[in-house]
């Protein structure tokens, strides 16, 4: 090693100079305010040792914080928002709902049903995974929750396998249940929160709801299914491993009075969660209170020394400079003066159907890059009735290309159930970050132009 450096750290080293010039050097620098460039700097460049894990995850996670500080980028309470932010409540409530889901035995009895009809090769193993997440995705209408209840199971699943911690294997059996109950699931309507952002917006702004039957139609065969294959090959690619299977798996009789309480508990919660329409309380701070029930002398099955033991710091921290980037980027209005740009920069025009499609899916996945996923449609929807003149596409074609947009994920900050299942599962964040990088590639490159031929094919453009 030259100097002392790592190839990760020597590619920071040259990517940050070289990013730093082209933003400061390039006509897109008069766009922003002095505080606004530096804003733009310090997020690229956290942006790009998370991506290339020069430094340890949560110390560069720090970094960003410490240095928004220092140079009073944002208030304190937007820079380290994401510790009061429910995103990280939900990490904790997650760890130990999943510290709770392991030591009970609950996860290894499920897992244990599973495996055996998944462990015969890695292919089916990684297939299986991703195919259980898809379904979850009917059944739950909730990522986070998805997440926190499948990367307990996920991992008794890589153990019984014979994946040791930090294996390939390991790694890209939790991948595979992260990825796989999160991103092809953006093609089913009530299953992630911008979906049900721009259903809401949609109404409230145009008038206009999709129906479940026809926005399936429309983006689970592309966005849905070849995106689940995608995410399979790429992890077979990525992580190959071999199932060893370490000893018979046997059942271990009737569930017991701390599995049967951990159910209860669980039962509970996701009733609270399924119907948070109804009493308005946020799926935190519903989790945190199962949390605390599981960690009550007598009650729960979570003791003291394993919440010590099994709890990371170093992960809320993590999210936490994560989500801080998101929200520094809101504070500057660094979104705000691109998407009041993107419109002018596009080249729309009507009868250019293809040209329109991909510039308008394009930007959706730029705006989901600035604003994260949850802002594409908060951003985006307000523009459609004028975006319809330009192109014209109907309303209703304009408002459906947001969905490639945020069911693209470049960078994991975008998503807060990729953030909370790294730390969950207690695979580094690095590896969520190439697997979304190149999927992101593949997506653009592959799934687009299968999308707007399927989109020609049912008549909407």
């Amino acid at each position: 090693m030259v100097w002392g450096l790592k190839r990760s750290q020597w590619v920071a080293v040259l990517l940050i100079p070289l990013l730093s010039a082209l933003l400061l050097l390039t006509p897109a620098a008069d766009l922003f305010t002095d505080t606004q460039r530096l804003s733009a700097l310090l997020i690229m460049a956290g942006m790009v040792l998370f991506a290339t894990s020069a430094l340890p995850e949560f110390v560069s996670a720090l970094v960003v914080l410490v240095l928004a500080m220092l140079l009073s980028l944002a208030p304190a309470e937007v820079v380290f928002s994401g510790l009061t932010s429910t995103a990280c409540w939900l990490i904790v409530s997650g760890l130990v709902i999943g510290i709770a889901i392991s030591e009970t035995g609950l996860a290894q009895r499920v897992s244990t049903r599973f495996t055996r009809y998944l462990e015969s090769s890695y292919a089916r193993l990684i297939t299986g995974i991703v195919l259980m997440g898809v379904l979850l995705g009917f059944v739950m209408p909730s990522s986070v929750g998805r997440v926190m209840l499948f990367i307990p199971i996920a991992l008794a699943i890589a153990e019984n396998c014979g994946f040791a911690q930090g294996s390939k294997g390991q790694q890209g059996v939790v991948l595979a249940a992260a990825f796989g109950c999160h991103l092809p699931t953006f093609a089913i309507l009530p299953a992630n929160i911008p979906n049900m952002i721009m259903i809401g917006s949609a109404e409230n702004i145009h008038g206009w709801t999709p129906l479940f039957a026809e926005y399936l139609l429309l983006h689970f065969p592309v966005l849905g299914a070849l995106k689940a294959a995608l995410l399979i090959m790429v992890i077979l690619k990525l992580y190959p491993d071999t199932p060893v299977r370490q000893a018979p798996l046997h059942s271990n009789g009737g569930f017991s009075g701390r599995e049967l309480r951990l159910l209860v508990i669980m039962l509970g919660t996701l009733g609270f969660w399924l119907t948070d329409s109804i009493h308005h309380t946020s799926a935190a701070w519903i989790g945190l209170a199962a949390a605390t029930l599981l960690l009550l002398p007598g009650v729960g099955m979570v003791s003291a020394r394993s919440f010590n033991d099994k709890v990371n710091v170093s992960s809320i921290l993590v999210v936490a400079g994560l989500l801080g980037i998101a929200s520094l980027i809101n504070y500057s209005q660094i979104s705000q003066v691109v998407g009041s740009r993107v419109l002018d920069w596009l080249p729309l025009a009507p009868g250019q159907d293809a040209i329109n499609f991909f510039a308008l899916s394009l930007a959706a996945v730029a705006t989901g890059v600035v604003a994260t996923l949850a802002g594409v449609p908060a951003t985006l929807t307000p523009l459609a009735e004028q975006i319809s003149q330009m192109t014209g596409f109907s309303l209703e074609a304009v408002l459906m290309t947001q969905v490639f947009g945020f069911s693209t994920v470049v960078f994991t900050y975008q998503s807060v159930p990729l953030m909370m299942a790294m730390p969950l599962a207690g695979v580094p964040i690095a590896h969520a970050g190439r697997l979304c990088l190149i999927l992101a590639a593949l997506t653009v490159l592959i799934l687009l132009p299968l999308d707007y031929l399927w989109w020609q094919l049912l008549g909407w453009i």
